[in-house]
């Protein structure tokens, strides 16, 4: 087999925008190399490292601020690299130059919107709301049906840990793809860093106030748009013994962006590692469950008084953009790699009829 054949053989064995395999099931070949003798080293370095997160995670808390999450998120990559070429490292500090990049500008949203001047948002997206609720506040509805402030109900908790993944599922997942896969990495990379990227954009020139500070939570500012609506996570930790929780959850609201609440993070990153995982899963049953993970989230957004269901709605929305072009955009180098093969194949001289 020449070498053009095989890279077809390659190209063909590429998973498409869904990230299955679909053109052909030639699979590459696989060059036999000599066992890495860091391979052990690595493997001891990462538990160590998992043991020292869930310690950390046990006696502190999440971590919430981004710079905290980008460092934490290094250190893991740096110990999963042990032992890796040089080219490797040169490799992983643009990938983290990139990524660090990409969370700052999101801290920095805040900002820039403050000194552009752009109006904050209060009546606008509730009245979005109602239109869509038929005149209902959700948050306002959900909490006086569900919600008792003498008493942390089993949602109370539930809903407090679904909102809570919001801070490192995201990060988990580009963590593993990066040390396990990283052309799947940087599929997931180019949706991730688009959704953000327009969500940054929102967040400068859309600032919105979430239920609760629009029913007057924050004493910074006074509004009165809504009825009662109450910040619930940090009860819910706080019930179950996690007071490092509210703990971490109080120290890192300074790194905060109160009014990137248009579109919802939570909600569109819940749906994001849902519609990225889904080609690889294939039980029904699994998939409706990955499905319910979304939708938890999004209850649990607007119960908890963090999102209007507009936001929601516009979290969703996002990603559902964000991987509709990055899939065309990868169909189209795809299909282009596999034509050029076709060319280079065609012109290649016949070298087993030249051999006497």
């Amino acid at each position: 087999m020449t070498s053009v054949e095989s890279s077809i053989d390659r190209i063909l064995a590429e998973p498409d925008a869904s990230g299955a395999p679909t053109l052909g099931t030639a699979t590459p070949h696989r060059p036999i190399v000599a066992r890495d003798p860091f391979t052990a080293v690595r493997t001891a370095l990462v538990c160590a490292y998992v043991a020292a997160y869930a310690i950390w995670f046990a006696t502190r808390g999440v971590i919430v601020d981004r710079i905290s999450v980008t460092v934490s998120v290094g250190v893991l990559l740096v110990v999963a690299n042990v032992g890796r070429p040089v080219r490797r490292w040169i490799q992983l500090a643009r990938d983290m130059a990139l990524y660090a990049a990409m969370w700052f500008a999101y801290e920095e949203s805040r900002g820039i919107a403050d000194r552009l001047g752009f109006p904050l948002q209060v009546e606008s997206v509730r009245n979005i709301d109602r239109a869509l609720l038929f005149g209902a506040d959700a948050s306002v509805v959900l909490q006086r049906r569900f919600y008792d402030p003498d008493h942390v109900r089993w949602y109370d908790v539930a809903g407090s840990f679904v909102y809570l993944t919001h801070f490192w599922l995201p990060v988990a997942v580009i963590a593993v793809l990066f040390v396990r896969n990283r052309r799947q990495w940087a599929r997931f990379m180019r949706r991730f860093a688009t959704v953000l990227f327009a969500a940054c954009i929102m967040f400068v020139v859309v600032p919105t106030a979430p239920p609760w500070m629009a029913a007057g939570g924050d004493s910074r500012i006074r509004l009165d748009a809504l009825g009662p609506v109450e910040r619930i996570p940090w009860r819910a930790w706080r019930h179950v013994g996690l007071e490092s929780f509210v703990h971490a959850w109080d120290t890192g609201r300074d790194w905060l962006n109160y009014v990137a609440a248009m579109p919802s993070l939570h909600a569109a990153f819940a749906l994001f590692v849902v519609v990225f995982a889904f080609p690889w899963v294939r039980p029904r049953v699994a998939r409706l469950a990955m499905l319910g993970f979304p939708v938890a989230m999004a209850a649990a957004l607007v119960y908890l008084g963090e999102h209007y269901v507009a936001d929601v709605l516009a979290g969703w929305l996002l990603v559902g953009v964000a991987f509709w072009v990055w899939n065309r955009i990868e169909r189209w180098q795809r299909r282009r790699r596999i034509v050029r093969s076709r060319l280079a194949l065609a012109s290649a001289p016949d070298v087993s009829r030249a051999v006497p």
